[in-house]
């Protein structure tokens, strides 16, 4: 059918159709066409939407991202047929019916997410196919192989390359502001790709982005690395492993973190920067992603396995992960809690030790100390002031200011103090209401909102007492962030006596 092309500007890989075309093609929602401009010789698949008022018969609307690939103007006539169904909905429905992806099918689903051949509710029945059946080894393998060969790669001439990576879970996790400076100042190379916050208060880019913008084209991330020997950026900038971050897309409003998808896109961001040595943070812990050290060190094996089927060393450490790691949540707050301690700060010590054993796990996979003394060599170049160094070299290359300071960031405007209601202990602090308190505040977009927690668990504290407060930028986000902090009861506050127990119940 011949129709004329009308440009709308809707971020979806569609078109828009009128009723009656569309039932003279034999189309309906969700089915494909193929769009032909003839002059040029351009096509392109498209999922099909339809109206019966926003469009005129005769008439296809065009969505921005198929506009891309068509480049065609407005008014311009185009060839418009059904199309038929990849073959990757094949491969779906098999796991969906409880089977095993092989190599070639895995790339031809990855790659028609990539191409934006697979629509959203297709992709979403990927997502929840692969997390009901699960993924093994062999099908991880493929799905890493596969995202990192549909994206960017960075290509180092100088090795050991290094990385890290936290599977998340715990508040205020902010140690990649620490280690990436440490292991980049004792002369290993360290092209730290991040991600933002999709369910936490502030992923590593939304803190980074605090000190320097964090969006780099991925031959630019390179030349940055090789120049200074370090960059902290976000990795959606980059086409680097784009499949996962799509399928993150996916995975977020269903509130799945799927094992092996999990492990794939760590794994294949990895590979993708060229790491030969990796060190991933595992916390365990009540209201963590994973509960107990046993269920760690499972995931922990897979790791390392899939680690040496692609050729790469990797280690990882089991964190305790019952407590947010230093003091604040939200963007402002916990840079300048991470910059305090690059400028010498000597608190708080569950951030310090952290960043250390595990920079200090990468100094002696690299040979840079030896065994057992990986902390203290960590330890050592943050005291002498070179880890700082080479993080305002980061900061300046990444286009920020170097001679920012700690005290140069400041939370919001707007606060509030939640007090100890009585004397006693903290004897709870639900990470996954804090974070929920400082989402509600406006983190991670709005920088300065948050969460500066005075008493973690184990403190003593008399009534009338600040135990944590609540920062933004707005005074509308912190008053709704008040409101509901009253029904989620994120602190306990007892005394060391939990219950009495008489002598007269047991007689």
């Amino acid at each position: 059918m011949k129709l004329t092309v009308k440009l709308l500007d809707i971020e979806n890989r569609g078109v828009l159709l009128h009723s009656t075309d569309a039932r003279s093609m034999r189309v309906r929602d969700g089915d494909r066409v193929q769009i032909v401009d003839e002059a040029t010789g351009k096509t392109a698949q498209a999922h099909v939407d339809t109206t019966g008022s926003l469009i005129e018969p005769g008439v296809i609307g065009i969505y921005r991202p198929v506009n891309t690939t068509l480049a065609v103007d407005e008014g311009t006539p185009v060839e418009v047929r059904g199309a038929e169904r990849p073959a990757s909905l094949e491969h779906i429905k098999k796991k969906m019916d409880g089977g095993r992806f092989t190599k070639d099918e895995t790339m031809d689903i990855v790659r028609d997410i990539v191409d934006d051949v697979l629509s959203p509710g297709e992709i979403t029945a990927y997502v929840t196919a692969s997390y009901i059946n699960g993924l093994d080894m062999d099908e991880v393998e493929y799905l890493t192989r596969a995202t990192v060969e549909t994206g960017e790669h960075l290509r180092f001439t100088r090795h050991p390359i290094v990385d890290k990576h936290s599977i998340g879970g715990v508040p205020g996790n902010k140690i990649t502001l620490l280690i990436a400076p440490i292991i980049a100042a004792s002369g290993l190379l360290i092209p730290k790709t991040s991600s933002r916050a999709i369910t936490g208060a502030g992923g590593t880019a939304d803190l980074m982005e605090v000190l320097a913008p964090v969006s780099f084209p991925a031959l630019e991330v390179q030349q940055m690395t090789e120049k200074v020997g370090g960059a902290i950026v976000w990795g959606g900038a980059t086409n680097i492993a784009p499949a996962d971050d799509k399928i993150i897309t996916y995975e977020y409003p269903l509130r799945i973190d799927a094992r092996g998808q999990m492990i794939a896109s760590v794994m294949a961001k990895k590979f993708a920067v060229g790491a030969d040595l990796v060190v991933i943070d595992i916390p365990v812990g009540r209201n963590t992603k994973i509960a107990t050290t046993q269920e760690g060190r499972k995931l922990a094996r897979e790791f390392i396995e899939l680690g040496d089927r692609l050729g790469m060393r990797v280690e990882c450490a089991l964190s305790y992960g019952e407590s947010l790691v230093g003091h604040t949540i939200g963007p402002n707050l916990e840079v300048r809690e991470a910059l305090a301690v690059l400028e010498g700060a000597t608190e708080p010590n569950s951030l310090i030790q952290k960043s250390l054993s595990l920079a200090g796990i990468a100094l002696e996979m690299a040979g840079k100390a030896g065994p057992g003394q990986g902390a203290q060599a960590a330890a050592e170049i943050l005291r002498s002031g070179k880890a700082l160094e080479k993080m305002r070299q980061i900061i300046e290359i990444q286009g920020g200011d170097p001679t920012v300071k700690a005290e140069d960031i400041v939370p919001g405007e707007y606060c509030f103090d939640v007090r100890a209601p009585q004397d006693g202990y903290v004897i709870e602090l639900n990470n996954s209401a804090l974070v929920t308190l400082a989402r509600l505040a406006g983190s991670p977009y709005d920088h300065g909102a948050g969460l500066l927690v005075h008493a973690k668990k184990g403190t003593r504290v008399r009534k009338g007492d600040p135990i944590f407060t609540i920062y933004a930028d707005r005074e509308w986000r912190l008053e709704r962030a008040i409101e509901v902090g009253r029904t989620l009861m994120p602190v306990l506050v007892e005394g060391m006596v939990l219950e009495r127990i008489p002598h007269e119940r047991w007689v």
